[in-house]
Order: structure tokens, then C-alpha cells, then sequence
């Protein structure tokens, strides 16, 4: 693929991840989100954040499959996606379903094991969005940055437990994003194996 056709696709890419937002935006303002229109907006937020935090483990393992670097390169982009959605998400409550009541937040985050657990993933994936750039990894340098972002399987198991708390009678996309993340972290675990046998062999 020519460099001028990676672009295009880059393009693409990002244009895609931006349309839910567009969307939603276009519904609200032609008033199209239903009655509980709040609910609709934390809940199609929340559903597009777990989605683009999924498909961004999916890249490295389809990089190896397919012996081509291409799908690796828009893993940073769609990861940012992802927390901004999580980020519109995560305000959507705290601001207009809560109204930035702190004590209201606090004893719902409490009494709520679904809120629990989705601030628990927030919280790992803030460190990772912050050093998602460049230059914060050559400031931690690659082994450390690596480590550090080995929380996004937390932060994403964490994310499908959320949203099968959250939708209590339909667990089937739950079970879905579940079973594609247990296969990323089998396939990763599976692939450590003889890199662990190497570093041992050459110790």
C-alpha cells in the first residue's frame, strides 16, 4: 500500500470513529433521542466506547495473523477514540444525569456496583491516554511504557463487566465483548510463551 493510500485510509478511519459522536449529536439537536434522551446518551456513548477499547486489542494479535504492520499503526487512534467516548460517557452522568453532585456521586458509585466497576476502569485508562504520545514513550522508554499498558486488558475486562451489570437482561453483546477479549488475552498469552523460553534460554 502506497503511502498516499495509507493516509486516505487513516483518514477514513478516523472520520469513522468520529461519525457516532456526529450522529448522536444530529439526534439530539433534531430531537430524535426518545423520551429519556439522557439515558440514551450515556448508554450510546458507553456502547461505542467499549466497542472501539475491543477492536483496539483486536489490531496487534491481526497485525501477527496477517504478517502486515498496517493494522497496528491506527491502534493509538482508535485507543483515543475509545477514551473520548469513555470521556463523554463518564460526563454525560457526572454532569447532567448527577448534575455535579458530589455526595449524590459518591453514594451511587457506592450502592451501584456497575458505576464502581466502570470508575475503576476510567481510572486505569487515564494514565494510558496520557501517555499514549510519542514523546512519553521515549520518556518512559519502551519497556516501561509496554508494562504500563498492559492495564488496557484490565480497563477492557473491567468495561464488558460494566456493561453486563448495566444491561441486566440482555447480556448478548456483554457475552460477545467478553469472548473477543478473552481470545485477545489467549492469543497474547499464548504468543508470550516462547518469547518467556527465549529470555530464559538466553540468560
Amino acid at each position: 500500500m502506497t503511502e498516499r493510500n495509507r493516509r486516505i485510509l487513516w483518514f477514513a478511519i478516523f472520520v469513522g470513529c468520529l461519525l457516532p459522536a456526529a450522529h448522536l449529536l444530529w439526534r439530539f439537536l433534531a430531537g430524535d433521542l426518545g423520551a429519556d434522551l439522557v439515558e440514551t446518551l450515556i448508554r450510546t456513548t458507553g456502547d461505542w466506547a467499549i466497542k472501539l477499547l475491543v477492536a483496539g486489542l483486536l489490531l496487534t494479535p491481526l497485525t501477527r495473523i496477517l504478517k502486515n504492520p498496517l493494522p497496528v499503526r491506527f491502534r493509538r487512534m482508535i485507543g483515543l477514540y475509545a477514551f473520548f467516548y469513555v470521556c463523554l460517557h463518564l460526563t454525560l452522568y457526572l454532569g447532567v444525569d448527577q448534575g455535579l453532585d458530589l455526595s449524590a456521586i459518591i453514594k451511587d458509585i457506592l450502592k451501584r456496583p456497575y458505576i464502581t466497576v466502570g470508575m475503576s476502569a476510567f481510572v486505569l485508562l487515564v494514565p494510558l491516554a496520557i501517555t499514549s504520545t510519542k514523546g512519553m514513550i521515549a520518556r518512559l522508554g519502551p519497556r516501561r511504557w509496554r508494562r504500563l499498558h498492559r492495564a488496557v486488558y484490565a480497563a477492557a475486562t473491567l468495561g464488558v463487566i460494566h456493561y453486563y451489570l448495566l444491561v441486566k437482561l440482555d447480556i448478548t453483546w456483554p457475552l460477545i465483548y467478553g469472548a473477543i477479549l478473552a481470545a485477545a488475552l489467549g492469543w497474547r498469552a499464548y504468543n508470550a510463551i516462547p518469547l518467556r523460553k527465549a529470555m530464559r534460554a538466553s540468560a
